[in-house]
């Protein structure tokens, strides 16, 4: 048992450069769209508003894996003139490629929820101290937004768990990750015990980011203890 246990770590972990790229990438690609999102949202411009939140109703309220889906298969519907430009064909048809952008842009409206609640949570008293001064709008956020993600930081640890755990989705259109290396040694093997291998990586993995998401926020809330 324990040298099957020691082989199957050996093949499934040629997949953690795939699971960490996507996660660490997804994840600050996300949160740095959701900073954007959440700023225009708080600026209450009709156009701008009425758009981002027709995004996030989207990818709030369908599956990663159909939107998984969605960006590479979909593509490939136009390859005849999409091929044209080759350069920019073979980055939107690569399978790596269309996890990332999926993963973005789904945790990006999730974080944009986020994002976008703790700075309405913001105490009034902050947004008329501001305007008293003779702030606008995007120099008052200036002011606010540090305090506003500092506070949203305990919410958003659990989307970048999340964030992790839906990167095993993209073994399925193909990315040899953690899961697409797993999904081809079942397939050899028919063995469960492989899947407790890679459920393990995938725990220790959220395990060492939750503890890091926590330093991060007791680091940040220093200032209120």
């Amino acid at each position: 048992m324990s040298d099957n246990f020691i082989y199957y770590l050996k093949i499934i972990i040629q997949g953690l450069p795939d699971t960490l790229s996507l996660s660490v990438l997804g994840i600050l690609s996300a949160g740095l769209l959701a900073i954007i999102f959440s700023c225009l949202l708080s600026l209450n411009s009709y156009i701008s508003s009425k758009i981002i939140r027709i995004y996030i109703t989207i990818f709030t309220g369908s599956p990663l894996l159909v939107q998984l889906f969605l960006i590479y298969y979909g593509p490939s519907q136009f390859g005849n003139i999409l091929s044209k430009v080759p350069t920019f064909y073979n980055i939107i048809s690569s399978p790596w490629f269309c996890a990332y952008l999926a993963l973005t842009l789904n945790s990006a409206a999730y974080t944009t929820q986020i994002f976008y609640g703790a700075l309405k949570s913001v105490p009034q008293g902050q947004w008329q101290a501001c305007k008293a001064l003779g702030m606008n709008k995007c120099q008052t956020l200036k002011v606010v937004l540090p305090y506003a993600l500092k506070r949203a930081l305990s919410t958003y640890s659990n989307e970048v768990v999340f964030v992790v755990k839906g990167t095993a989705l993209a073994s399925m259109i193909p990315v040899m990750d953690v899961m697409g290396y797993s999904g081809l040694l079942n397939g050899e093997y028919y063995d469960f015990s492989i899947f407790i291998v890679a459920g393990l990586i995938y725990l220790l993995i959220n395990g060492l980011l939750s503890t890091i998401m926590r330093l991060i926020e007791k680091k940040a809330l220093t200032f209120e203890n």
